[in-house]
């Protein structure tokens, strides 16, 4: 992965008895920390892609724990997400960052760590009875800023604690040294997002490599984490088969599928306004040339024979290597489950309870 260092690291007043501070002060010792009473103020003016060159310490004044929002007339998952930074230091062409977060773009890692593990304790305690599948990485990636913050260090102990929660961890990174003296108890999975080389030298910027990916998938399976997969965005080009059959003969020949919680298929998806922004952002990027239609959620994807093909060509491709490992599709309608698999979950609650048995 290529190295990401900060130029500077702007902390709002009352971040510095923070841990996370701690850790980025002994992790970053020749870049320049500055203290500053109003963080928002501090932000400044620039493109989405120079926004990621400071990293901002601030308290997170809002809700860490909420359900995923999922995509209107797709099938959820029944996912749950913590978001304890804003933004990524990698930047993919395709990346949805670009038109979530136009107007906040700061490369951000919230300070209260206390509070987040507060907020997530009340409600798993609350609700004992029910299985929490809990994902870090819906504005972030899980583990890009790992080496700097050492949130997760911070974090992984206490969800690994609890009897109801399955904690997935997601990034196009290989940053796992810090995972590997933890003890994930079995309640911790990895998760990778996934695509053929080819895909990551044209529009996964400043990501692992795809060897990279795997190698650290090998280090904490070994370590005792559970893995994820999640081939997504999926991209159809001249040649897109042989690509994606390769990698996941590549995916397989490393790790131990037997010991997989699950895998995610998912084709591009964009909007008309994130389109735009590719086009000013990464005018040669391939993306911008295939044909999408306008689905009933608002967003662009291929058309829905292309889409049934593509995931029916790589459910077998997978089926082929770990014949019984758990395949769901994300953000997807129920008409296009019932082509691929045959059937098609009645409702979220069905197909997150699914979930409930993938880790243990």
């Amino acid at each position: 992965m290529q190295n990401f260092q900060p130029e500077e690291v702007i902390v709002e007043r009352g971040s510095e008895a923070s841990p996370i501070y701690r850790n980025l002060q002994r992790s970053l010792p020749d870049v320049r920390f500055r203290v500053v009473d109003d963080i928002a103020s501090a932000n400044g003016s620039g493109d989405f892609g120079s926004a990621k060159k400071k990293l901002y310490l601030a308290k997170h004044k809002g809700e860490f724990f909420k359900k995923c929002p999922g995509s209107e007339g797709q099938v959820c998952c029944n996912y749950f997400v913590i978001n304890f930074a804003s933004n990524c230091p990698m930047d993919c062409s395709y990346c949805y960052l670009q038109e979530y977060l136009a107007d906040n773009a700061a490369l951000k890692v919230f300070s209260n760590v206390g509070d987040l593990i507060d907020e997530a304790d009340a409600t798993l305690k609350k609700h004992r009875g029910l299985f929490f599948r809990i994902g870090t990485g819906e504005i972030t990636d899980s583990l890009a800023l790992e080496p700097f913050t050492g949130m997760v260090r911070e974090i992984l102990p206490y969800f690994a604690q609890q009897p109801n929660v399955l904690l997935e961890l997601k990034t196009k990174s290989d940053c796992v040294d810090g995972l590997l003296d933890l003890d994930p108890k079995g309640r911790v999975v990895v998760g990778w997002s996934m695509n053929p080389q080819r895909v990551i030298d044209a529009d996964e910027h400043g990501t692992a490599s795809l060897t990279e990916r795997l190698n650290a998938a090998k280090r904490v399976q070994e370590g005792g984490y559970r893995l994820g997969f999640h081939f997504d965005p999926m991209i159809e080009y001249p040649g897109w088969e042989v690509d994606y059959a390769a990698m996941l003969d590549q995916t397989f020949a490393t790790i131990d599928w037997r010991k997989l919680s699950w895998v995610s298929l998912g084709v591009l998806r964009d909007t008309p306004g994130l389109k735009r922004t590719m086009r000013e952002r990464f005018p040669r990027s391939q993306l911008l040339t295939g044909e999408q239609v306008v689905c009933p959620d608002g967003k662009l994807r291929y058309f829905q024979p292309l889409r049934v093909d593509m995931y029916r060509k790589m459910v077998g491709w997978i089926r082929r290597a770990a014949p019984t490992v758990k395949i769901y599709l994300c953000m997807e309608s129920r008409e296009v489950w019932q082509q691929v698999f045959g059937f098609a979950p009645s409702c979220e609650k069905e197909l997150g309870n699914q979930f409930a048995d993938f880790g243990f």
